[in-house]
């Protein structure tokens, strides 16, 4: 493998939509794999890749990275010039860094216990309870244009994907200020070009 190839290794209908919209915000280069469900995507080949069998997994200068949260973070950085992070010594570096995690911890965890319906103690439960998450969310969404400063970073990106998904297999409840934002962040032209590739490489894979 070239170690200047960017790949990204993905599935139209998963989380790696997320990958596929911050290097389109990257405006890198990029090669797609398209990763099947079943076999291929837990075959050895991709396993040596990601061990956990799973997609989005991004190669980038040789290096890999998985996990959207991390991925999103590893490309701001990457491109500094896209000010799609805060600089480390900027002030909002701290929200940027709290709420991108806060997605892909406290929040998809809420959501994924509140899908399969289980009983979790609040006192043991990473997230606490679920109501506080969903509050706390709104709290923030209620207040800002965005979550860290006054642009869109990569933390935006991650909020309004992951906020937009939940609402839609209603799990999230739909309250004004989580459509606004969702609908004002996927408006972006980068936005605009992932799901159009992702649709295209999901009508490709049905014909197949």
């Amino acid at each position: 493998m070239n170690d200047s190839q960017t790949i990204l290794y993905t599935n139209p209908s998963s989380r790696g939509r997320v990958a596929r919209w911050m290097l389109e915000e990257t405006g890198l280069a990029y090669e797609t794999k398209i990763i099947t469900y079943g076999t291929e995507m837990k075959a050895a080949p991709y396993r040596a890749i990601n061990p956990m069998g799973k997609v989005p997994a991004l190669v980038h200068r040789g290096h890999v990275v998985t996990e959207n949260a991390a991925i999103c973070a590893y490309l701001a950085d990457a491109v500094p010039e896209k000010g799609l992070a805060p600089a480390v010594d900027d002030p909002n570096r701290a929200d940027y860094l709290r709420w991108l995690f806060y997605v892909a911890g406290p929040l998809e965890t809420a959501m994924l216990v509140a899908a399969s319906k289980a009983e979790v103690d609040p006192v043991s439960a990473g997230f606490g309870r679920q109501e506080d998450v969903v509050n706390t969310l709104d709290a923030l969404l209620s207040q800002r244009t965005y979550v860290a400063g006054d642009r869109f970073t990569a933390a935006d990106l991650m909020m309004s994907a992951y906020v937009g998904w939940y609402m839609g297999f209603n799990l999230l409840e739909a309250r004004p200020s989580f459509e606004a934002y969702v609908a004002r962040i996927q408006k972006r032209p980068a936005a605009i070009r992932a799901n159009q590739l992702d649709d295209a490489d999901g009508a490709a894979l049905a014909k197949n």
